[in-house]
């Protein structure tokens, strides 16, 4: 996952300055709808929410657009949509396993445009489970770093909280846990005063697919396809790409 992780990473920034700002406002938006309508308007009682109002704010959006999502999820204001999540799985260029997470209002469409945008991109659908079990489900929460905070202190600050594992990913850190477990490692770095990105459930791959820069860029290109696509809100792959193949796909 560290390869997809960082690219991950990498575009997020970019997102906030270039065209797909709207895209990933759209999305947000949506997910703290779904969450609203799945648990109710009340934040703390409802963590699932709260992960997805936290993580837009993060990210940007303003309060006004989230307190609107909220109401319209809950039922507190008309105007809300029944999304509906759906998973589909396919193979990428070199073999890669992928992994597509959509919330929708029309299944048709996804489906369309997600194998649309598979095969344009040398990759194909595959049947339901033939993917998913190279994954496994986690609690992944992002923290930026900064002084005082790094792989010991956060370490330090969640061990106890059920975490598995803290990775390095350059700029941050991913703090890996069981999806129970995620609601108290997110409390436990808020307790000790660490500043987090984002709290979500994830998929992190069992087996990796090393790719070369040719590769690489072709894997690249069809997460892009993807991830741009508005029904499309996650993009699991179990690929890795390592430090050098990375500077040389950025230069």
């Amino acid at each position: 996952m560290s390869g997809h992780s960082k690219w991950a990473t990498t575009k997020h920034k970019k997102a906030g300055i270039d065209a797909k700002r709207g895209k990933l406002f759209a999305k947000l938006i949506k997910n703290i709808e779904v969450a609203a309508r799945t648990g109710g308007g009340d934040l703390s009682g409802n963590p699932t929410l709260y992960d997805a109002v936290q993580k837009a704010k993060k990210s940007s959006v303003p309060n006004d657009n989230i307190d609107r999502a909220v109401k319209r999820g809950s039922g507190a204001e008309a105007g809300g949509v029944d999304y509906q999540g759906i998973t589909y799985e396919g193979y990428g260029p070199s073999g890669v396993a992928v992994l597509i997470e959509c919330l929708t209002d029309n299944k048709n469409r996804s489906a369309m445009e997600v194998r649309t945008a598979m095969t344009r991109n040398g990759g194909n659908m595959a049947d339901p489970g033939s993917v998913s079990y190279l994954f496994s489900r986690k609690g992944v929460v992002v923290v930026p770093k900064s002084d005082g905070v790094d792989e010991d202190s956060v370490l330090l600050a969640v061990l106890d909280a059920g975490a598995e594992e803290v990775r390095d990913l350059g700029d941050s850190l991913e703090v890996v846990s069981e999806p129970g477990d995620m609601v108290a490692v997110r409390t436990a770095l808020q307790d000790a005063g660490i500043d987090y990105d984002s709290a979500d459930m994830g998929f992190l791959p069992s087996v990796q697919v090393e790719l070369d820069a040719d590769g690489a860029g072709k894997v690249f290109r069809l997460i892009d396809a993807l991830e741009d696509l508005d029904d499309v809100q996650n993009v699991y792959a179990n690929y890795d790409v390592s430090d050098e193949v990375m500077e040389t796909i950025d230069a």
